[in-house]
C-alpha cells in the first residue's frame, strides 16, 4: 500500500513541511480571509485538473485547456452582458468547451493524429481567434453575475462546495463506475481494453469533450469571482493542471493515478507562488518551478517502469 502510494504520500510531506516553514516565517499567510480568497481563486484550476487527469489517465495530453478556459470565459461573458440568465451564460460555457474537447477527440481519437501535436495547433488557433475576437479588451459584467449576485463568502462558498463536490464525484466514479474503470483500462492497454469489449476510440473522444466541459465550468467559476473577464485568463492554466496531476501521481504514460493526489499536488504547486511573495523571492520563479517538478516527476515515471522491466 504505501508503495503504491509512494508519490500521493511524498507529495503530502512536502505540502506539509511547506506548510510549516510558512507557518514559523510568515504567519500572516494563515490570515482566514486571505487564505479564503487564496483557495476560492484556485477552484477553477481543481475543476479544470479534473478533465487533464482524465486525459492523462487514459494515454493522451491537452495543453489547449487553457485556451478553451479563455474561450469559455469569453463566451459565459457575452452571454452574460447580452442580458442571458446566468444559467444560460454556463451552458454556453460547457457546450463550447464540450465542442473544442470534440474537435480534439475527433482529430486525436478518429484520425489517430498525436494529442500533443493536436492540442499544441489548436491551442494557438482558439488563442489567436480570441485575439481577433477581443483585441485584448477586457469585457465588463452586468450586475447579479459576480458571486452569483450573493454575498462574497456565500459566492466563495459555492466556488469552492462545487468544485470539491465535483472532485468527490469523479474521484468515486473513477473507481467504482465501470466508465471509470474503462479510462483506466484504456491507457493501460488499449488493445487488451478492446479485446474486453471497450472502444477505445470513443473512451479516448468522450474524454476529451468531458474535459472540455470541465473547462467551461471553470472559467465559469472563475468569472464569477470578478466584475470583468480577461481574454487571457486561461494563460498558463495547462502548466499548472499538468504539473499537479503527474506530481500527484498521475503516471505521463497513462493507466494509472487518483485525483486525490491530484488535489494535494496542486494544492503544493498553487502554494509556491505566495510562498515565494512571502520569502521575498522573484515571482516568476513560479513557471520555472512547476516546470522542473513536472520533469522531475517524468523521470520518476520512467525509472519506476524500468525498475518493472527490469524485474519482470
Amino acid at each position: 500500500m504505501m508503495r503504491k502510494y509512494s508519490r500521493e504520500i511524498i507529495v503530502a510531506i512536502a505540502l506539509i513541511l511547506l506548510m510549516l516553514a510558512l507557518a514559523a516565517y510568515a504567519p500572516a499567510y494563515f490570515d482566514p480571509q486571505p487564505l479564503l480568497s487564496r483557495f476560492t481563486s484556485q477552484a477553477p484550476a481543481l475543476v479544470a485538473a479534473i478533465g487533464i487527469t482524465l486525459v492523462i489517465i487514459i494515454r493522451q495530453i491537452d495543453i489547449s485547456i487553457g485556451a478553451q478556459f479563455s474561450m469559455c470565459a469569453v463566451v459565459a461573458g457575452v452571454a452574460a452582458a447580452a442580458g442571458m440568465p446566468l444559467p444560460v451564460a454556463v451552458l454556453a460555457a460547457v457546450l463550447t468547451g464540450a465542442v473544442m474537447g470534440a474537435f480534439n477527440g475527433l482529430l486525436v481519437a478518429w484520425l489517430g493524429l498525436p494529442s500533443i501535436v493536436v492540442t499544441l495547433a489548436t491551442m494557438v488557433t482558439w488563442n489567436e481567434a480570441l485575439r481577433l475576437w477581443q483585441q485584448g479588451r477586457l469585457m465588463n459584467l452586468p450586475a447579479g453575475i459576480q458571486w452569483f449576485g450573493l454575498s462574497q463568502s456565500a459566492g466563495q462558498g459555492i466556488v469552492i462546495g462545487l468544485s470539491v463536490v465535483l472532485l468527490i464525484a469523479f474521484a468515486w466514479g473513477m473507481r467504482n463506475l465501470a466508465l471509470g474503470r474503462y479510462v483506466y483500462a484504456t491507457g493501460t492497454d488499449a488493445e487488451a481494453a478492446r479485446l474486453a469489449g471497450i472502444n477505445p476510440r470513443w473512451m479516448t473522444f468522450g474524454v476529451f469533450v468531458l474535459t472540455g466541459a470541465l473547462a467551461g465550468l471553470a472559467a465559469v467559476l472563475n468569472m464569477v469571482q470578478s466584475p470583468q473577464v480577461q481574454p487571457n485568463a486561461g494563460d498558463g492554466l495547462e502548466l499548472k493542471v499538468i504539473a499537479a496531476a503527474v506530481v500527484g501521481g498521475v503516471a505521463i504514460t497513462g493507466g494509472r493515478g487518483n485525483l486525490w493526489g491530484v488535489l494535494l499536488g496542486l494544492l503544493l504547486l498553487v502554494n509556491v507562488n505566495p510562498a515565494l511573495t512571502y520569502f521575498h523571492q522573484p515571482p516568476y520563479w513560479e513557471r520555472a518551478i512547476q516546470g522542473l517538478v513536472i520533469l522531475l516527476a517524468v523521470v520518476a515515471d520512467g525509472l519506476q517502469r524500468g525498475k518493472k522491466v527490469k524485474h519482470a
